[in-house]
């Protein structure tokens, strides 16, 4: 296992890094999430299409960068930190890697892997943001023998922006992933808690789909959900970097009693407990995408491990960044409010500490408590 960052790692996480500075800083994320487009195109544009992350988990042969876990998780570190408004999650992880599981040498599923990376279309895997891997084929959504879709998705990430929804189904075969236009369903947004990642519901009423061909279309969508888990520790790092190091910044700069706020010994001790959190964090996330990259069936044990833990170093740190700010940390004007809403929303996302932790058990062997 290697959690240590390459060189190219490095390159990658700065030009991110200074791309997100200029397009994406914490006024602008503020200002659209209170408006009627929370998503940021122009930004997706750049990082989708211009630097091609949208395709970094599609083969070269299919259009993409050929990239791994790895490069993913420096990237959604970064997305994490910025709270970006942009479908990184729900298109270049969730879909594609469910089209992955699928037969790749098929003409359809070519194609649409390569307009994904290409960062000319935008997918979204349908199904409730708070599913977890290991759990079983979702039943929401019906397929007859003529390919027609009904059914209803709560909750699915991205799909407000999407073009094509890969939705699982119960056809007459069973357990199958059916390609659908997303303007052939009725996508309806409702108020949810974190505003930088819209929820929206989905329903199918007779709609028609294309079937996906894959060998096994559950262990398909376990293995997207699997990646998807181990990959959102990483955002979930990021937002709780960014918590650190800005609380460490204004208590280096607020002044109280004629002291610098963070040269209090109390105040002291509280971040280097939150420091040693997060470094922490950042060690079990990046096993958990260490071992998505090597692949087996080893990266059970690295994603619980990293759900399990760093879902609640991101709300700790999101949590003692507003209180640590102060009276200006809990006003509507600051971007501290964004974070914490993204950490809470990701703690529930993919699967709750809890669920990962009883999956744990049974990966390592350990008997169930009572």
């Amino acid at each position: 296992m290697n959690l240590l960052y390459s060189e190219v790692e490095d390159d990658l996480r700065a030009t991110v890094r200074e791309v997100l500075a200029d397009h994406c800083p914490p006024g602008a994320v503020l200002g659209r999430v209170e408006g009627a487009e929370p998503y940021d195109p122009a930004l997706w544009r750049v990082l989708a299409a211009d630097l091609g992350l949208a395709g970094l988990l599609v083969p070269e042969k299919l259009g993409g960068q050929g990239a791994s876990a790895r490069e993913a998780e420096v990237v959604l570190e970064e997305l994490g930190g910025a709270v970006a408004p942009v479908p990184f999650l729900g298109s270049a992880v969730l879909a594609t890697s469910a089209l992955l599981g699928c037969d790749t040498d098929d003409a359809g599923v070519a194609e649409l892997l390569g307009r994904l990376a290409a960062g000319t279309e935008t997918a979204a895997l349908a199904v409730p943001l708070s599913s977890a891997p290991g759990g079983d084929f979702p039943a929401g959504v019906r397929a007859d023998a003529d390919g027609r879709l009904s059914g209803a998705v709560t909750s699915v990430a991205d799909a407000l922006t999407a073009g094509v929804l890969v939705v699982p189904a119960l056809g007459p075969g069973g357990p199958a992933l059916y390609r659908v236009a997303a303007a052939d369903a009725v996508v309806d947004r409702f108020v949810s808690l974190d505003l930088t990642r819209p929820l929206a519901d989905v329903r199918l009423d007779g709609v028609r789909g294309r079937p996906l061909p894959a060998r096994d279309a559950a262990a398909a969508l376990d293995a997207a959900l699997l990646a998807g888990a181990g990959l959102l520790a990483s955002e979930q790092l990021g937002v709780a970097q960014w918590c650190l190091d800005e609380t460490v910044r204004y208590l280096g700069q607020r002044h109280q009693f004629g002291r610098v706020v963070g040269g209090f010994q109390s105040l002291k001790h509280r971040l280097a407990d939150l420091w040693l959190d997060v470094v922490s964090a950042r060690a079990a996330a990046r096993a958990a995408a260490d071992a998505l990259a090597a692949g087996g069936e080893g990266a059970g044990v690295e994603v619980r491990v990293a759900q399990a833990y760093v879902s609640g170093v991101a709300v700790h740190a999101a949590e003692e960044g507003v209180q640590l700010h102060g009276g200006i940390g809990m006003t509507w004007e600051h971007p501290l409010h964004l974070y914490l809403k993204r950490a809470k929303a990701d703690e529930i996302a993919l699967g709750t500490p809890g669920r990962h932790r009883a999956a744990l058990g049974a990966l390592v062997g350990l008997p169930a408590a009572g």
